[in-house]
């Protein structure tokens, strides 16, 4: 679909953008068709494509994410505006409230939600449990602390990956469905992006590094992959 194509309503729409990262996504898209993952980290130093992506969804404008091959010949992730008639209006994120962070960094304890690792507060980042393209921002953030987790660089964009290539968001946007998913509630949770199966994170730190080193000598000698190992060992441990 070439600009031509598109409504003035949608056009409007997509020029009252003014985002840097999501206006960069948007008139790379007008002027070309679509970006790819490549471009946003080569031409536009985004070291995390889908975020400049989350950022333009978060503004309303629909997209949708296809492949492509690259130079190399390897399959990388691109972007494309979705069906105009879906997009909606979002006025963006607010600016989340200092004291949101502090609450939080108490709460957990400096650790990251998902795995539990230790942190310095200013590593961690605020993300919303349910992600803000499913239910928007609703009331404020400084009194609605179980409404947000604090999680890790590692995490959060396992997160983003993970809610992105869910059929949840990319059809229902049901929150019911992502309140009961693991990467929105770690603590309590039925699934993991729809799937029924059960999710551990385990981090090894600082002198923790040596023990880590041991059990994957083991398991490099019994000629198992670590999580395999580390079930075997957890098993017998209950079978005692």
């Amino acid at each position: 679909m070439t600009k031509q194509e598109y409504s003035e309503e949608f056009l409007d729409k997509l020029h009252r953008v003014t985002g840097k990262r999501a206006k960069i996504v948007i008139d790379h898209i007008l002027k070309h068709g679509y970006i790819t993952t490549e471009e946003l980290e080569s031409k536009y130093g985004y070291n995390h494509p889908p975020r400049a992506a989350r950022d333009v969804r978060e503004k309303g404008i629909p997209l949708e994410t296809f492949h492509v091959t690259n130079s190399q010949g390897r399959a990388i992730a691109a972007y494309r505006f979705g069906d105009p008639s879906e997009s909606r209006e979002l006025t963006g994120r607010k600016s989340l409230p200092k004291m949101l962070k502090q609450r939080l960094v108490e709460l957990s304890k400096n650790r990251c939600f998902i795995c539990q690792t230790r942190f310095d507060a200013n590593v961690l980042q605020i993300d919303h449990r349910i992600p803000y393209e499913i239910i928007g921002e609703n009331g404020d953030p400084a009194n609605q602390p179980e409404e947000y987790m604090l999680l890790c660089g590692s995490c959060n964009r396992a997160k983003s990956w993970f809610c992105e290539h869910c059929s949840n968001w990319q059809g229902e946007k049901d929150s019911s469905i992502c309140s009961s998913c693991y990467w929105a509630c770690p603590e309590s949770y039925k699934h993991v992006g729809l799937r029924t199966i059960r999710r551990l994170d385990i981090v090894w730190t600082g002198q923790e590094l040596e023990e880590y080193e041991k059990i994957k000598q083991e398991a490099n000698g019994m000629k198992e992959l670590m999580p395999d190992y580390v079930k075997a060992v957890l098993r017998r441990h209950l079978e005692r």
